[in-house]
Parts: C-alpha cells; sequence; structure tokens
C-alpha cells in the first residue's frame, strides 16, 4: 500500500454565516414586538443609537384621496391610519379577586374565612375546585362537614358554577340557581350526563318516559350554561394586535400601506457621536467606528425587512384579490414557492417574513401564513384551496337540515356536484374536525 505526502492545493466556496447576516435574518422573522424589544436592547448597548417613538400623524381623507389619483395600485403611501386592536383578554380582575371581594364582610368564623381563602385559592384557571374536602378539613384540623360546609358557601358566589369538583356538579349548581328551574334537565344531568353526550337520547326518553323534543330543548338550555366560569376572568395584561401592513380596497382598487407607526425612528446620536470622536485614543475611535457600523447594520435590516414584508403582502393581495373582494370562497390555494418566484427572493426569507406579521385586509386582520394552503383537485384542473374547502363545508353544515344532518360522504357528493371540487370521504371528516364540527349523529335535533 503506497501511500504519498506532500501539499495540495484546493479551492472551495464556503457560505460564511457573518453576525451582520445573522443580525439581518433574526429581524426579518422577529414579530413587531420582538423587534422592539431587540431595538430596546440594541439601545442599551450602544450610546450612539438614539431611539424616538413617532407622532401619529394622521392624513386627512382629503389628502389620501389627493395621493390616491397619483400613485399606482401597488405602490406604499402614508395614508390615513387607525390602529385596530383585537384585545384578547377579558376581564382585569382575577377570579381569585372577584371571589375574595365578596367574602370580605361575610358573617361567618374566623377559621372558616380562612378555610375559604384556602378553597378559593386551590381553583384552576377555569373555577375549578382540584383539592380533595378530606385533606383541607386535615389542614385545617376541622370536621370534614365544616370543610364541605365552606366548599358550599364558595359554590354560592359568582361566577355561579365557580368551586364545582366536575363538569356534572358544574352544570348542576347552575340548573339550580335558575329562575324557573328545569327537573328533567336536572334529573339528565345527575344521572344520565354520559348517555346525554353520547346522544343516546332514545334510550334516556323510555327511561324517563319523555320525549325526544323534550330532550333536545334539555340540550338547547344546557347549551346556554357555562361549563368553565372561570375563564372569563384573566390575570394576564391585557394585549392586543396590530397590523404591520394594511391591504385597503378604495374603487375597487387596492393600496399597500407600511404600517411604519408601529417602529420608532432610530438614528445615530450626533451628540455623543461628537463626544466620541473628539478622543484621541485610538481605542475610543475604533469603538465608536464599530457602534456606529453597527447602527448602520441595524437600519439597513430594519428597511430590508420593510421592504421584502411590502414585496410578499403585494404579491399576496394580488393573487387573492378575489377573496378579498368577494370572500372566503374565493381564496386559491398559495405557496410559499410560488410568493418566492414572483418576487424574485428565497422561500425560506418568505417564510420568515410572513411568521408573526399581521395585515388588516377588507376581510378582517390576518396572519399573512394564513393566506398559504394546500390546493384540492376542482373541475378541469383547477385546484381550490384547503381553507376555502374548509369554507364551503362550514356553510354546507350551517346550511343542513339539523333533523337529518349531513354525513360526511353526502358532504363529499355536495362538494363534487355542486361546487365541482374532488375530495374524499377521510378529507372532509379531516377537515370538520379541524372546525370543530361534531359528526352527523351529534348534530341531530328532533
Amino acid at each position: 500500500m503506497n501511500m504519498d505526502f506532500g501539499l495540495y492545493q484546493q479551492q472551495s466556496m464556503k457560505l460564511v454565516m457573518t453576525n451582520e447576516l445573522r443580525q439581518a435574518i433574526s429581524i426579518l422573522q422577529y414579530s413587531t414586538h420582538e423587534l422592539l424589544s431587540f431595538i430596546e436592547e440594541q439601545q442599551l448597548e450602544n450610546p450612539l443609537l438614539e431611539v424616538k417613538e413617532k407622532i401619529n400623524e394622521v392624513r386627512t381623507r382629503k389628502e389620501f384621496d389627493a395621493d390616491y389619483e397619483k400613485v399606482d395600485v401597488w405602490k406604499t403611501y402614508d395614508g390615513e391610519y387607525t390602529s385596530p386592536l383585537d384585545y384578547l383578554s377579558k376581564n382585569d380582575v382575577s377570579l381569585q379577586d372577584h371571589l375574595l371581594s365578596q367574602i370580605r364582610f361575610m358573617p361567618i368564623a374566623a377559621t372558616e374565612k380562612r378555610v375559604l381563602v384556602y378553597l378559593i385559592h386551590s381553583l384552576d384557571e377555569n373555577g375549578y375546585f382540584i383539592g380533595d374536602i378530606e385533606e383541607v378539613a386535615t389542614h385545617f384540623s376541622i370536621k370534614d362537614e365544616i370543610a364541605l360546609f365552606c366548599l358550599n358557601v364558595l359554590q354560592s358566589l359568582d361566577p355561579v358554577g365557580v368551586g364545582a369538583r366536575s363538569l356534572q356538579e358544574c352544570l348542576l349548581l347552575q340548573l339550580r340557581k335558575l329562575a324557573n328551574r328545569n327537573p328533567v334537565a336536572e334529573q339528565i344531568v345527575e344521572n344520565y350526563l354520559t348517555m346525554f353526550a353520547n346522544k343516546k337520547w332514545k334510550e334516556i326518553a323510555k327511561e324517563l318516559s319523555i320525549t325526544l323534543e323534550e330532550i333536545q330543548s334539555v340540550a338547547d338550555l344546557i347549551q346556554t350554561l357555562q361549563p368553565k366560569p372561570g375563564s372569563i376572568y384573566n390575570v394576564e395584561p391585557q394585549t392586543y394586535i396590530s397590523p404591520d401592513v394594511f391591504i385597503e380596497l378604495i374603487d375597487g382598487k387596492f393600496f399597500i400601506t407600511m404600517n411604519d407607526y408601529l417602529l420608532p425612528n432610530v438614528s445615530i446620536s450626533r451628540h455623543y457621536e461628537e463626544l466620541l470622536q473628539k478622543a484621541t485614543d485610538e481605542q475610543a475611535q475604533k469603538y465608536v467606528q464599530q457602534k456606529h457600523q453597527q447602527i448602520l447594520w441595524l437600519l439597513k435590516s430594519i428597511d430590508q425587512r420593510q421592504q421584502t414584508l411590502l414585496k410578499v403582502t403585494e404579491a399576496i393581495a394580488k393573487y387573492q384579490e378575489d377573496f378579498f373582494k368577494f370572500g372566503y370562497e374565493y381564496l386559491k390555494p398559495l405557496t410559499l414557492k410560488e410568493v418566492a418566484a414572483d418576487i424574485d427572493m428565497h422561500e425560506s426569507t418568505v417564510s420568515r417574513v410572513t411568521t408573526q406579521k399581521y395585515v388588516q385586509t377588507p376581510r378582517g386582520l390576518f396572519e399573512l401564513k394564513y393566506f398559504f394552503s394546500s390546493s384540492l383537485k376542482g373541475e378541469g384542473g383547477v385546484s381550490a384551496s384547503s381553507l376555502s374547502v374548509k369554507e364551503l363545508i362550514k356553510k354546507i353544515v350551517d346550511q343542513e337540515n339539523k333533523q337529518k344532518p349531513l354525513s360526511d360522504q353526502k358532504i363529499v357528493s355536495i362538494l363534487e356536484n355542486e361546487h365541482s371540487i374532488e375530495v374524499s370521504r377521510r378529507t372532509v371528516t379531516k377537515y370538520r374536525e379541524e372546525l370543530h364540527i361534531p359528526s352527523s349523529s351529534k348534530r341531530k335535533r328532533f
């Protein structure tokens, strides 16, 4: 076996991921909130960086219309801006605080009040008591009956159903507090809840000697109850979503507007720059140059993010024009690859810039990711979006005869015969479940 030793020259190409490139990629995929946090971090680390909040200068409709006559339909402009808020939390007061305020002046013994406080802090986020009454009694060295009495006091508070130990007890607490109590409903929930949930209504009707129509009335009543009484309270701070981009339809034409008010003005502080430039120390001068360059890269990365976001939104708006004009059934199948090809960018870039970015449209507020969906075969080779098919399924179910609800196979036939969309029964079942639509047997009304 011969082995040759020596020096050889070999040429190769290698992509080096610089810190600047990493920063640009990170900023591209940051949500607006994450980007604002990143800018704040940079401000703390870089004395040359100056960050100022923008003044929300809302333009008049007359100024807006004047610009509208001048610009191309896909060109960006600084139009009229009103920030829409999608509030997520429902209540500023926590469930525990709400309950504690109710027992504060109750005429009960100090020991019982301490037990009540303990029970209140033993509730989960849905308002259910998740502890054990015997353990509570042992903890406070009291009889089980006293611990149970305290639980009953808790269950008498608002919201109705709080302190329940099960769904069954939660529903019963609410039924028993109705002004016009329904004995049949109480009997069904107390003794036949599992059968009732599994739609074994004929068996229940036979055992109770009542009609299916009466059971249907019970079902309608139970639908008005709150299975999670504590869920309307939230200790999290109130949050909202503001759109990064606007798509506005005016006189049949589209405008795409960047919501630049979300981002502050980022610039180089001339004051600090002048002070540091006066330094004669070579190391200080090098420091100034480094911090100056960091700001330039930051500004370039933010601008690249905004321009990319604008281009992607323009491509989506052009492709989904029928959706914005006519509704969900007209949403077309669209892939990241198609948009990437349209704007001459890499697919991964489109993926990053559409994640956690929101657009306000004539149809509401959407994450940009929403507009990408798989396709299903339609008539003449025309594809239908999976999202539009889901919307059709929802519409078909909404319009069905509830006394004779449609099976999944029947929905398949309707999609094929009335909408020229070929889809398997398995796919319809999958989409129906994703829409949280029960099976036909559970949708039946009597």
